[in-house]
């Protein structure tokens, strides 16, 4: 039907919509007809429909505020036939729908005889219990909307002006009381049909092949829908009739019927997505909606294959009254169970290791059953990393009841909900109260409405979907400049891996100043990365800043803004500069990948003068020494001032500062304690790493990886004690001291872990593959697994469990283990 627009009147295009919405195909309902009678602020909104005693004489003419009669703008004016086709087309757009519902409840309706008639047989097909719960309030509900069609139909078929129907509407308004009834019983009345369904094969077959009738004009028009959707077309329905006809005393009914299909504009969904909350002193995966006037946080209930997915409301809380401060000092952070960190480590691990195996197996001729049994298990891993890996407090409160904890992986994403509520909070908002039924209505529409329809995880994507950069990302921080006023800045850096974002380095603090110069480099490691995000802030010194969260500081976000990791771009040999613009503020950073595949390659250095890429024994032999140089040099000055650091060893360091250190051994300086001791602990850490990555050939050597892959499965202990013993004497002296003081440095930073945070699993976790990974040769390049997250992946939880091993181990003395022979060979 073609909307009118005729001497500005208001366009109809909702009457199309009134077939399709309440069309007996379509579950659940749509965003626009959801809205009740107000705006944004709060206020009535209503658009101008002629308020003659034609449409309905009874009802008295609205007034404005001031008492006077609201007069339509000028150019609104239409004249009374097209007045009168105007308010048939709602009037019998409306009746339509109502045909099509009437048709429903009767389908819904028809089994209901049969299966009472059978309730006291000997072999009945349900209770009459179970009848009375499944179809409650259906013939009340029926007789409700048959009478108001029978009544409104000849009354648009005789149209004029002397007709009246406002009457009918108000007996209709007058009668949904029974919907309440209806939808406090739906849950127990769905899961009633859906347990009987299960237990009972032929009232299976009854639910899911009723026949709903098309309109009384569409000749043999039927369509087979499922009982579990009739069942939910009351609460669709309730929705429309209580926001079109939940009116104040003397308001115009068709006004408001008009008002809300055409021009409402009230509660819409701003912001959706999934969250961790903390319930119970337990974690919980909810799905948090966030509308213009009230935050719902719900669960999606579970149900059976081929159902239709609903959303149970845990809680909601007016915008009106939320806040992000307590207000009681005794409303104190429920506890929160954070796992080791070697526990989620390991989990990437086992994920990356199920990517491997499901790459094997579609290219396998009878694969694809396995494929989907892998795809399933990887889901869950995912889904329990994203659910336990979230850290960062976001607590709101209640004003007038309790407060509810998320936790969440990035101070960007908290930044994101935090600013999304308090611009809506900006405005006139009113306390809003719901009752079951509104509440149950608004909840059955997150359904539709929502935007994110899958909680993060890579096994959700589509084959064609980008998988994402595997390697390292090397970005510079050059400078920011926008700020107002001179403050202290520094940035932090996130990327997203396994379906979640990680915050992974972090820049000085460039001190007073409206434009910081950083210039500061960093290597991050991608898994599957699509984004960066950058995040300047304002240092907080004042300890009046507490945050009652999570007892730390809380510092100012200035802004934040993230760019697309584009491969072609970013994997060109060349640095690729760009600019994120944040409020005002432009931030200038360079960026280049390297692939894990080369990252992966041990070249050994050209030059023999220097430490770095050069054989351990050469160094040691040069130095006269039994560890090299740099070995002991790090390894004091962070047992001096970075034992007590936070992630030392995890964090990474600036990378400019890691290459001026790498260049003063290399060229064997003679101010390099100076330097040692001037420079950032995290960039003395991570030049220790870079070290024993760029050995020519692993520390554990390549000809003996194979029997560590063995040994370290072995499940007789004694048998694995003797093996991995065995396998150290084998080592050539300069690796085995050099491993052996590693060792020992690495248990005494463990012992600090209640403050540093780094376990013995964790440790082992970053130097495990360091300290193990084979080189890549020439010959074995085209038998190894070829993509990039399977090379990564390939053997790197077992080279986390030699290590940790070791660690775990009492101490090992370099003498005790020469001086004992054990029977055990190492061939391979």
């Amino acid at each position: 039907m073609e909307p009118l627009s005729a001497h500005g009147l208001p366009r109809l295009s909702w009457i199309d919509t009134l077939y399709s919405n309440f069309n007996y195909n379509t579950d659940g309902y749509e965003g626009d007809a959801a809205e009740d009678g107000k705006s944004q602020d709060g206020s009535e909104t209503l658009p101008y429909i002629d308020e003659s005693p034609t449409m309905s004489p009874q009802l008295p003419t609205p007034q404005g505020p001031d008492g006077v009669s609201p007069t339509p703008p000028e150019g609104l004016l239409p004249d009374i036939e097209k007045g009168l086709e105007m308010k048939k087309l709602v009037l019998s757009g409306f009746l339509a729908s109502e045909e099509i519902y009437i048709n429903q409840l009767e389908a819904l309706m028809l089994p209901m005889r049969p299966l009472k008639a059978t309730a006291t047989t000997s072999q009945p097909v349900l209770t009459i219990q179970q009848i009375e719960t499944i179809f409650y309030k259906i013939q009340d509900i029926f007789a409700i909307h048959k009478e108001f069609y029978d009544d409104l139909l000849p009354n648009i078929q005789h149209w004029d002006e002397k007709v009246t129907v406002g009457h009918l509407f108000q007996k209709l308004a007058s009668q949904l009381g029974v919907y309440k009834a209806f939808v406090d019983n739906y849950k127990v009345a769905l899961e009633t049909a859906e347990k009987c369904s299960h237990a009972n094969i032929q009232f299976q077959k009854i639910s899911e092949n009723l026949k709903v009738k098309g309109p009384k004009d569409a000749k043999d028009c039927t369509t087979t829908i499922s009982m579990e959707a009739l069942l939910y077309k009351p609460i669709d329905r309730v929705t429309r009739s209580t926001l079109v006809l939940h009116v104040s005393t003397g308001s115009h009914i068709i006004t408001h019927f008009a008002g809300t299909f055409i021009l409402s504009q009230a509660r819409q969904l701003v912001k959706d997505g999934f969250l961790v909350e903390v319930s119970e002193s337990s974690r919980k995966l909810r799905h948090v909606f966030l509308f213009t006037d009230l935050l719902l946080c719900a669960k999606m209930k579970k149900t059976s294959v081929g159902r239709h997915q609903q959303y149970e409301c845990k809680w909601y809380i007016p915008l009106a009254d939320l806040t992000f401060q307590t207000l009681d000092e005794s409303d104190s952070c429920p506890s929160i169970q954070v796992l080791p960190e070697y526990e989620i480590e390991e989990m990437k691990i086992k994920i990356s290791v199920l990517k491997s195996e499901i790459q094997k197996e579609k290219k396998a001729p009878k694969g694809q059953s396995r494929v989907e049994r892998l795809r399933k298990k990887m889901n869950e891993q995912e889904s329990w990393l994203l659910l336990h890996s979230p850290t960062i407090p976001f607590k709101i409160h209640n004003k007038h009841g309790k407060s509810y904890l998320f936790l969440l992986s990035s101070d960007y994403e908290r930044s994101e909900w935090r600013e999304s509520i308090q611009k809506l909070q900006k405005k006139d908002l009113q306390v809003c109260v719901l009752s079951s039924v509104e509440l149950q209505v608004l909840t059955s529409s997150c359904f539709k409405l929502r935007t994110v329809h899958n909680i993060p995880v890579t096994s959700n994507k589509d084959d064609e979907e980008t998988p994402g950069l595997y390697g390292f990302l090397h970005v510079i921080v050059h400078s920011a400049k926008g700020f107002k006023e001179s403050a202290n800045l520094y940035c932090t850096l996130e990327v997203d891996s396994y379906g979640y974002f990680v915050s992974k380095a972090k820049t000085r603090v460039f001190r007073d100043t409206s434009e910081p110069q950083w210039n500061e480099e960093f290597e991050i490691e991608l898994e599957g990365s699509q984004y960066l995000r950058i995040l300047c802030y304002e240092k907080c010194y004042d300890k009046s800043m507490l945050n009652k969260d999570d007892n730390e500081i809380v510092d100012k976000i200035m802004g934040k803004g993230q760019v697309q990791l584009d491969p072609q771009t970013v994997q060109s040999k060349n640095w690729h500069m760009d600019v994120i613009e944040m409020n005002g503020i432009k931030v200038e950073f360079s960026m280049k990948f390297t692939s894990r595949d080369l990252s992966l390659k041990r070249t050994p250095s050209k030059k023999q003068s220097g430490v770095f890429g050069v054989k351990i024994n050469v160094v040691t032999k040069r130095e006269r020494s039994k560890v090299p140089y740099i070995v002991r040099q790090c390894i004091e000055e962070v047992e001096k001032r970075g034992i007590d650091e936070v992630g030392i060893y995890r964090i990474s360091g600036v990378a400019t500062d890691i290459q001026a250190l790498k260049l003063a051994f290399d060229t064997n300086t003679k101010d390099i304690l100076v330097m040692l001791s001037d420079m950032d602990i995290n960039a003395i850490a991570g030049t220790l790493k870079l070290y024993f990555r760029e050995l020519p050939e692993p520390l554990l050597t390549d000809r003996l990886y194979p029997a560590f892959m063995e040994g370290i499965v072995l499940s007789d202990p004694a048998a694995k004690e003797n093996c991995m013993m065995h396998l150290l004497r084998s080592l050539p002296d300069p690796n085995l001291m050099t491993f052996l003081t590693l060792l020992e440095h690495l248990k005494r930073v463990a012992e600090k872990e209640p403050i540093n945070k780094m376990s013995l699993h964790n440790l082992a976790t970053v130097f495990g593959p360091t300290l193990l990974r084979p080189s890549e040769t020439d010959n074995a390049k085209g038998q190894h697994i070829t993509t990039a997250s399977d090379i990564w992946s390939h053997d790197v939880m077992a080279q986390v469990q030699v290590l940790l091993y070791y660690l775990q181990h009492p101490p090992i003395s370099f003498a005790e283990l020469k001086r004992n022979t054990l029977y055990f060979s190492t061939d391979v």
